[in-house]
């Protein structure tokens, strides 16, 4: 399943939203323990979204912080996948990613062939998703950072969490309900944009 999603995402520049040609490509959801990745493959997925969860173990709360989560029950251990299409000609292959530290090694077999990611936040413990936020900027993969907005917890604006997060100019920052088909549509739609925009913008690059 692996080697087909890479080679339908071999050419990320022709993500164009108005692009003719059928096109599948490939987008991470990533971000820390607990943030709502499985939630928001799952909502918007058209197909039974594949998990790969295991319940929580009272040997593991020693390892995972589950403080914030209380009522967490589960863990992805390796990823979650879910299908959309976005319109016709274009759908989304979507990996969920795994958060505690010690699945990471998955993550860059995971990014092969990927157009970009959705970083997941909670304002509530910003600093869970710095490693995500870390890693596609070292590695110069497009992402958009999705603030998912828990009941409760206190509403910052998308600059806000920019400036919090010292994200590079022009990052997008989005809010969004995990749980909400349409929120989280909308998330990913910003995502197929911007990447598209910054693929271009690397092949012009390269040419000049």
């Amino acid at each position: 399943m692996g080697s087909e999603h890479s080679d339908t995402t071999a050419d990320p520049g022709s993500a164009g939203v108005g692009a003719d040609a059928d096109l599948a490509l490939k987008i991470l959801v990533a971000g820390g323990f607990g943030v709502g990745k499985t939630t928001l493959v799952g909502a918007v997925s058209e197909i039974r979204p594949l998990r790969t969860e295991e319940r929580l173990s009272e040997r593991g709360q020693y390892v995972d912080d589950i403080a914030a989560v209380e009522r967490k029950t589960t863990t992805t251990v390796a990823m979650d996948f879910g299908r959309i299409t976005i319109r016709a000609g274009l759908s989304l292959y979507l990996f969920g990613t795994p958060g505690q530290d010690r699945f990471w090694f998955l993550w860059d077999e995971l990014t092969q062939g990927s157009l970009g990611a959705v970083v997941l936040a909670d304002t509530r413990r910003l600093e869970d998703c710095f490693p995500a936020v870390d890693y596609f900027e070292h590695r110069h993969i497009p992402f958009v950072v999705a603030v998912n907005c828990f009941a409760g917890s206190r509403a910052f604006g998308a600059q806000e969490v920019a400036r919090a997060l010292d994200l590079d100019h022009g990052t997008p920052v989005v809010l969004c309900d995990a749980r909400d088909r349409d929120s989280g549509k909308e998330v990913l739609i910003r995502l197929v944009e911007y990447a598209g925009r910054m693929h271009s913008a690397r092949l012009l690059d390269s040419v000049r």
